[in-house]
């Protein structure tokens, strides 16, 4: 979570204003000496800010927002206070800007918290650590989903009733508004996901994005076990089925022997590094930890999957009309109907 000093005049932020968004700290005046690049592009961006308190982490949206409903870090700050009062491991938020904050925009600065992460520093450890990472992430996968959201605060936060029953829809409405070829197979999986859904969904605190790339760890020791040390980007939380954050980890879950659905002919997948464990056994670790129902674990695969290849669409599209010229936007040509055909595995037992 380092970079090189932040040029304010390339990334469109000033770092007057960022000293006075830091002077904001709540346990005092806060002295800004130094800021640099954690990820910047179309989601939102981050830096690392030195400061006489310690690191911290500003999120702010990104010059141009995908949607009006994208990058709300109002949104994004009230699901971090309310984990304050559970036990699923986050970053201490701290400040929440909004619209007429000194960067001329929301931002949310928080505590940064150390870690590692498995989808860029797994191959550097040893199998047997892998795997106690991989399973401690599935717990509080399990963890997130078993949160009291009312009791958190979270009241009103989405809307959980109908939740799954509005997903096909939503996105197949998305979708008719820029497509512009022939998808196979996606028409099928549509009616498959409307006519399978599974009936008595539960509900809870969804974090909607949950991948190895938003998990940061403590590896464990000869006598310790591994540590999640906080779940990170709440941008897409809500309120609905927590069962579609397992469908989404698994449904990009490939084996070692298996061509990864996200990633070019002979490429690789987190999820191949030498230790991990099976699609099997994280449903299976899931199940005991959660309490929950996963038979119907397929479905929601399928779903996640075709959320996915719904989203990339939209920015293929873009490349299609001229909008975009971002080089991995052009990989979504190859990577949708990839997504559909493995969505399509998830729907007939293939997976």
């Amino acid at each position: 979570m380092s970079g090189s000093t932040v040029d304010s005049t390339v990334l469109d932020i000033d770092r007057a204003a960022v000293a006075a968004v830091v002077a904001e700290h709540p346990d005092g005046p806060t002295e800004l000496r130094d800021v640099s690049v954690i990820s910047v592009g179309a989601s939102n961006r981050m830096y690392r800010l030195e400061t006489d308190r310690g690191p911290l982490v500003l999120r702010v949206p990104p010059p141009t927002k995908v949607s009006k409903s994208a990058h709300d870090m109002v949104r994004e700050g009230r699901v971090l206070r309310a984990l304050e009062r559970t036990a699923v491991p986050h970053a201490r938020p701290l400040v929440v800007g909004t619209d007429d904050s000194p960067l001329g925009s929301q931002y949310l600065l928080m505590e940064l918290v150390d870690g590692i992460n498995l989808r860029w520093d797994g191959p550097r450890y040893e199998p047997g650590a892998v795997r106690d990472m991989a399973l401690r992430t599935i717990d509080v996968l399990a963890e997130i989903g078993r949160v009291d959201w009312r009791a958190a605060g979270l009241e009103g936060f989405g809307r959980p009733e109908g939740f799954l029953e509005r997903q096909v829809g939503r996105w197949t409405g998305q979708l008719a508004q820029y497509r512009s070829r022939e998808l196979p197979g996606i028409d099928e999986l549509a009616g498959w996901l409307e006519t399978h859904r599974p009936a008595g969904a539960e509900t809870g605190l969804m974090h909607g994005d949950f991948t190895f790339a938003n998990v940061m760890l403590r590896p464990g020791g000869p006598d310790s076990p591994a540590v999640v040390t906080a779940v990170v980007d709440w941008e897409q939380a809500t309120i609905g089925d927590p069962l579609v954050d397992l469908g989404w980890l698994v449904g990009l879950w490939a084996h070692a022997d298996e061509e990864p659905a996200a990633t070019a002919p002979g490429g690789h997948w987190v999820t191949q590094l030498p230790g991990m464990p099976t699609r099997t056994e994280i449903v299976e670790r899931y199940a005991l930890a959660s309490g929950r129902d996963v038979s119907a674990i397929g479905y929601y695969q399928a779903l996640a999957l075709f959320k996915l290849a719904v989203v990339l669409e939209g920015n293929y599209a873009k490349v299609v009309r001229g909008e975009s010229r971002h080089p991995h936007h052009r990989d979504f040509e190859w990577m949708v109907p990839q997504l559909i055909g493995t969505a399509l595995d998830a729907a007939q037992g293939r997976r």
